[in-house]
């Protein structure tokens, strides 16, 4: 891999990642941008205790541009885009409208590949390797910034999640705090600690899958399964099968068989429905131990946790949305209307060929 980094006309970062290490990369930004205003702020909801992020600047943002006109595709001729150059492989660059910023964190672009109409599932496994690398490049990166607490790499895609452009493409979000679901799972971690004499519950909880009836696709290091309390109606988790806190510490052997092991999970995700459907529109979710201190988590280390991918679609059956009314926004309790070992056992039955 070799990293390039420059500046956009308006003087936020962009890098370059490429699989070759001859690739020249020194196309210059001609487009007339003024200097990104920002109005981020982090509010703390003192009833429930997690933050909010206000970012009234964020209504203005591209939203559903013609093809022709796509920012995240590469610059040819006269139509200037976010990417200076004419191609690319894995591309990085700070979100032209965040929702968070300076003090209040960063939030980043992760353009897959310079092919408009692919998505990720269509990458080969070199290209998927390159963005685990570039995922883990800026994981390095963000969590030195004194602002950061947190960092999450993630793909939206699909019109019914919201994404506003069609490019396949990913974000990082680089927080300023420990977001509320990983602090739910450091005090559950913590609590089984307790009470089991030291046992790790990521750990015990891995075990139990494999040894039920709810495994998607199990590799040499990575095993995905459709988890016990699965909240969405087709959601699958893949962890690494050696307990590592984040994407650093993945090794090599890890690193290699995952894009495998990604590519064929995110297949079968566009299988689910059957032929003739739409792209199945799906979250994916890097969990990561975050890089502050865990003190109000007694007992417990960022080596407790273990790094995992979460991956679900809001799509229940075909044509159908899982949409989150009452009982889920409300109160924050989901009903999922496909059994989970139901949904294991579809997943396995879409075995690409």
């Amino acid at each position: 891999m070799k990293k390039t980094s420059t500046r956009l006309a308006d003087g936020r970062e962009l890098i370059y990642y490429d699989l070759r290490d001859d690739a020249v990369r020194d196309a210059v930004d001609h487009r007339p941008l003024e200097r990104t205003v920002t109005t981020s702020e982090i509010r703390r909801d003192e009833l429930v205790g997690d933050s909010v992020a206000i970012a009234s600047h964020r209504q203005g943002r591209t939203y559903h541009p013609p093809a022709d006109q796509c920012p995240l595709c590469p610059s040819q001729g006269e139509r200037l885009s976010e990417i200076p150059d004419s191609s690319y492989d894995v591309v990085v660059f700070e979100n032209r409208f965040p929702s968070l910023a300076g003090d209040s964190g960063r939030c980043e672009v992760v353009c897959f590949t310079s092919d408009h109409t692919a998505s990720f599932a269509d990458l080969s496994e070199e290209q998927a390797r390159l963005v685990l690398d570039a995922w883990t490049d800026r994981t390095s990166e963000l969590s030195h910034l004194p602002s950061v607490e947190q960092v999450f790499c993630f793909e939206n895609r699909g019109a019914e999640i919201g994404v506003t452009l069609g490019h396949p493409h990913g974000q990082v979000y680089a927080y300023p705090f420990t977001t509320p679901r990983t602090a739910l799972m450091l005090r559950s971690v913590a609590a089984h600690k307790e009470a089991t004499d030291g046992e790790n519950l990521f750990d015990a909880v891995v075990e139990g899958e494999l040894a039920g009836e709810r495994v998607v696709l199990a590799g040499e290091h990575w095993v995905a399964f459709v988890p016990y309390a699965a909240h969405w109606p087709y959601e699958v988790h893949l962890y690494p099968r050696r307990r590592v806190p984040d994407l650093l510490a993945l090794d090599e052997a890890a690193r290699s068989e995952f894009a495998q092991v990604y590519l064929e999970l995110l297949r079968r995700f566009d299988r689910i429905f059957g032929e003739g459907e739409p792209p199945t529109p799906y979250i994916a979710a890097w969990h990561q131990a975050p890089f502050g201190r865990l003190a109000e988590f007694e007992g417990v280390s960022r080596d407790d946790f273990a790094l995992h991918l979460e991956l679900f679609t809001i799509r229940r059956t075909s044509g159908k949305l899982k949409f989150l009314a009452g009982s889920e926004s409300g109160m924050s309790v989901f009903i999922n209307d496909v059994p989970p070992e139901r949904a294991a056992e579809r997943l396995r039955e879409v075995a690409s060929t």
